[in-house]
């Protein structure tokens, strides 16, 4: 804890920006990774129905991963905020409340979603020629693998929210390579295909699990992180504040559910190839949003600490340092993405019409970077301070709410190539929104430090 409250308080910002962000965006590229791991090995089959049929189920997992976001990062902010004002026991309490809650959430989730699931995949897009991939996927992938793939990542959020981001990213990253690891063995070597790749993500996320109860059992007498259910309670505001708070980043998850859901029944429309490139190329802009994510998450404990503690000077530092990094990173992802495409889509599939429509939407989805960069530090910043409107506005505009009215307007006026067009468009609508909000609360601050 002393370690971590020197790298809150007395670190020099850029330093502690480093510290705190460089292995989570390492974590969070290596997860994209693992999941792009999934595509590349079945891509390797050469049956464009697979790769399809991950796309297609792809939006039902990433709701596990706004689960673990309304938790994970609900409860990081909260913790960060109860050190930053000396109040352990709330942390403590907290920390018991994330964990234990979020593991029952995923559980109903996992096994409604397997029970449902003769209603459930048709809605999202498969077909006769799908489904049964579909099907395998979601019992390994969610019906086994929903605790666990909820639990890593939440586990891992709460860790880092004292300041332990090397530790949380190890255990994340951890996961990532096993998957990659495994992926082959079980699609190919052992023939289970799709199955193979899901039954990979489940074990791997398992082992992840497990990897961090045993950090937090063994650190128990130095961290205000707790297994303990007796320390688990819905008084002191906790669900209150960890749900709203959450909110914003699971509603971003949630609506990213329904574009990508709207975005496939578009494709498919066309041809499986088509749903199978944008799969593709979604999951390789993936890259660029794992950078901002990890740099924004990664701060956000630092921020947190600073902001409740009443340092603003060293917070809005963090903020500017941490906005520098992450747009010169979004830029030079967004010219590797432009200037790679065909040969990145290639690697997944060597398909000519999957390849040529990938390579195509490829090159229109990177080009969002930058804004997607901005909106979230914005966002990660009102959660830091426990800001509940705005970044929840912010996350509904960003998915769902301009994105989805795009594709269907982009759709009719220009075609397949406008459904892909509307990715970018509705970031940079988003990102104008969160520049407009985020200028008067700056002003704000500034003033406050300017009377000190």
């Amino acid at each position: 804890m002393n370690e971590n409250k020197e790298l809150f308080e007395e670190q020099p910002v850029s330093k502690a920006v480093i510290s705190l962000a460089v292995p989570t965006v390492i974590s969070q590229l290596i997860t994209v990774a693992y999941n792009m791991a999934d595509t590349f090995f079945i891509g390797r089959i050469g049956d464009p129905d697979q790769v399809a049929a991950v796309s297609l189920c792809m939006p039902l997992f990433i709701l596990l991963t706004g689960m673990a976001n309304l938790f994970g990062i609900g409860g990081s902010s909260l913790i960060s905020r109860s050190l930053g004002e000396g109040n352990l026991d709330r942390a403590r309490k907290v920390s018991a409340f994330c964990v234990w809650t979020a593991a029952a959430a995923a559980l109903a989730y996992g096994l409604s979603v397997f029970r449902l699931r003769e209603a459930i995949l048709p809605a999202v897009g498969a077909d006769a020629d799908t489904y049964r991939f579909c099907a395998q996927y979601v019992l390994w992938a969610i019906g086994v693998g929903a605790v666990p793939t909820v639990l890593n990542a939440v586990l891992a959020h709460l860790v880092r929210a004292e300041g332990d981001s090397k530790r949380a990213s190890f255990g994340m990253a951890m996961g990532g390579v096993l998957n990659m690891i495994l992926d082959p063995i079980f699609i190919s070597l052992l023939g289970f295909e799709v199955a193979g790749a899901a039954i990979a993500t489940m074990l791997s996320n398992l082992t992840a699990t497990v990897y961090f109860i045993v950090l937090i059992v063994r650190k128990r007498e130095a961290t205000v992180l707790t297994l303990d259910p007796r320390h688990y309670t819905w008084g002191m505001r906790i669900p209150f504040e960890v749900l709203l708070v959450g909110l914003p980043s699971c509603m971003m998850n949630l609506m990213g559910v329904c574009s990508n859901i709207a975005m496939n029944r578009l494709m498919a429309s066309y041809c499986n190839e088509a749903v199978a490139g944008i799969g593709i190329a979604k999951k390789v802009d993936m890259l660029a949003f794992a950078i901002a994510t990890g740099m924004s998450q990664g701060v956000l404990p630092l921020i947190a600490y600073n902001y409740s503690a009443r340092n603003f000077k060293r917070m809005m530092s963090a903020v500017k340092t941490t906005f520098l990094y992450s747009l010169l990173a979004a830029l030079l992802g967004m010219a590797m993405l432009l200037t790679c495409a065909g040969p990145i889509v290639r690697a997944f599939i060597d398909d000519p019409a999957t390849v040529e429509y990938g390579g195509r939407f490829q090159r229109i989805i990177c080009v969002t970077c930058p804004c997607v960069s901005v909106t979230m530090i914005i966002i990660t910043l009102f959660q830091s301070a426990g800001k509940k409107v705005r970044p929840l506005v912010l996350s509904l505009l960003r998915k769902g709410g301009l994105d989805i009215p795009a594709m269907l307007l982009l759709n009719r006026q220009i075609g397949i190539d406008g459904t892909a067009w509307a990715t970018p468009a509705a970031d940079f609508g988003a990102m104008l929104i969160a520049v407009c909000l985020f200028i008067p609360f700056w002003k704000g601050l500034c003033r406050i430090v300017n009377t000190e």
